[in-house]
């Protein structure tokens, strides 16, 4: 299977400033455009897998544990997705929920895409979080480094879509 992924992700604004000055009331502009494309393969920057889901919902005080060495995780065609590098995360917290999805690095068996064990960042409602590491990706090693986890710590159920691009070697 081939894969070429296109990332355009982009942001802009105009400030303007509380009081005008004796040249009117200016604007200035701000922009920042971060264009990528990681064709198909294992080397750096390229990618060669993708796993995508939408609308899964996490139970209350549940965790989602993603296993990216398993077999679990299934592309469109019914064929195991398995990750040896990870490049990209991409978490969409539905904008119905009343609570974050918190993604994590679990403290056992997490992929190490965060600095420390047990970190989280919170998305919340309506939000989304995107890393994306297209050179070498971080490693995902079966058994010592191959979990995800996307916690809901509410007490009503959390839904998000998610995206997940690495390589198979």
């Amino acid at each position: 299977m081939a894969l070429t992924t296109r990332i355009t992700s982009s942001l802009t604004a105009d400030v303007s400033p509380a009081t005008n000055t004796w040249l009117g009331a200016p604007t200035w502009p701000v922009s920042s455009v971060f264009p990528l494309t990681m064709n198909s393969g294992t080397a750096t920057g390229l990618a060669d897998r993708i796993w995508t889901a939408s609308g899964r919902s996490i139970a209350p005080s549940a965790t989602d544990s993603l296993d990216l060495q398993g077999t679990a995780l299934l592309d469109p065609s019914g064929t195991a997705v398995v990750f040896v590098k990870l490049k990209l995360i991409r978490v969409v917290a539905a904008a119905t929920n009343v609570t974050d999805v918190q993604v994590t690095r679990p403290a056992t068996n997490g992929v190490p895409w965060l600095t420390a064990v047990s970190s989280a960042i919170p998305v919340q409602p309506g939000g989304m979080m995107e890393w994306v590491a297209p050179g070498s990706g971080i490693a995902v090693t079966a058994g010592t480094g191959d979990l995800l986890n996307l916690v809901n710590s509410g007490a009503t159920a959390a839904v998000y879509d998610i995206v997940l691009i690495g390589t198979s070697a």
